[in-house]
């Protein structure tokens, strides 16, 4: 009986190992499940208590965002890429009006208050070394550790924003599993490209995406965050160029 369960477990361990993208998957059934458990909870919560949860949101999206910027800088070699990489891509998301377009569509959906947590949301769950790196190992290696960490975390964090903002904050969940998926499939069949230095450089960006966030909740200042998302690339485009042209 004993020898039949090991073989089972096994059998099992190898079964989910194979799955592909089983923690991306995973990662985007947390957001769902917290945004309805989230959802639920908000209809029982008083306007003030709702205040609350919202400051104490932007408080942390600060910490967060200032804790991943810094965390990576001291692994950067290249320590003006990332103000390179701001300067170009808010100029760009604001000639697209990223932020505009994005504003109209959430607030056809749910209002302007759901399109501020959507915004949110999609930059706290995309934006985080979890969230890069999980998809690669997971591709790589078969390792859904780092996702099944991020999933966790995406958990709660789903639960509050949707406590806040209503059942829409759901919406994200595509754009986590496209954004995870992405890194994916890239890193299968670009796996020289994803270097240790790409990610430091994307994580330092995003960590100051995230700052900018958690400033826009706590209405000291509207960054226009959705603007500056074309920022993320600009270090990927600096890295292909580089492997193109051998420098």
């Amino acid at each position: 009986m004993l020898t039949l369960g090991t073989n089972l477990f096994n059998f099992a361990a190898k079964t989910v190992h194979f799955v592909p993208m089983l923690g991306t998957i995973v990662n985007t059934a947390t957001i769902i499940a917290g945004s309805l458990i989230g959802a639920a909870i908000k209809r029982g919560l008083q306007e003030r208590y709702v205040q609350a949860l919202y400051n104490g949101l932007g408080l942390c999206t600060v910490i967060l965002g200032c804790s991943t910027a810094l965390r990576h800088m001291p692994d950067s070699h290249y320590p003006v890429l990332f103000i390179l990489s701001l300067a170009v891509g808010g100029v760009v998301g604001t000639a697209l009006g990223l932020d505009e377009r994005f504003s109209r569509l959430a607030s056809h959906v749910g209002g302007s208050q759901l399109a501020k947590g959507l915004t949110t949301g999609i930059l706290l769950y995309c934006i985080g070394t979890l969230s890069m790196v999980g998809p690669m190992n997971s591709a790589l290696h078969g390792d859904n550790t780092y996702l099944f960490t991020n999933a966790t975390l995406d958990f709660v964090s789903s639960a509050i924003l949707a406590s806040t903002y209503g059942v829409g904050m759901m919406l994200a969940a595509p754009v986590l599993f496209l954004w995870q998926g992405s890194i994916y499939l890239l890193t299968l069949y670009a796996r020289d490209f994803m270097s240790a230095e790409l990610i430091t450089e994307v994580s330092i960006v995003g960590g100051v995406l995230i700052l900018s966030t958690g400033l826009n909740l706590l209405n000291i200042k509207n960054c226009k965050t959705l603007n500056l998302l074309p920022s993320l690339f600009v270090p990927m485009v600096y890295f292909l160029l580089r492997t193109l042209l051998h420098l």
